[in-house]
């Protein structure tokens, strides 16, 4: 019976470590609009990916591959696009993401990503014109 009890009190714990990060995250990075979304918007969007994207599970979920697509819809400009890059770059390393999983994400999720999800790119020489492959 109390086993049961222990997985909730370590899930509950898992989800308020991440929460934490991510508004410390925010609170020190001050957020900057991305046209109608926000960096912190971009990162909740995303939480889904943060147990592939840390190492916790072998590969992304659904949810976290919903999330993927929902970036890609976001990322309907170059300046946006731009934005979220640089986003996601300042973000990784505070919410403990792997570059190389980063990178793998949108094949793993079967979307051609308009931004890379890369914490080692130079958002400003990425041809966002284009979808990014880093494979190509």
């Amino acid at each position: 019976m109390a086993k049961p009890q222990v997985e909730l009190v370590f899930s509950f714990l898992y989800i308020a470590s991440l929460t934490f990060l991510l508004v410390t995250c925010i609170a020190r990075n001050e957020p900057q609009p991305i046209d109608d979304v926000s960096c912190g918007d971009a990162l909740k969007t995303m939480m889904p990916c943060q147990p592939y994207l840390n190492g916790s599970e072998p590969k992304p979920a659904g949810p976290c591959c919903l999330a993927v697509e929902k970036v890609k819809e976001l990322a309907n400009s170059t300046q946006v696009r731009q934005d979220l890059c640089e986003c996601f770059k300042k973000a990784a390393p505070d919410l403990g993401v792997d570059p190389e999983r980063a990178k793998a994400l949108p094949g793993l999720c079967h979307v051609q990503l308009p931004v890379p999800i890369d914490p080692n790119i130079d958002c400003s020489k990425v041809p966002f014109g284009n979808y990014y492959n880093p494979g190509a």
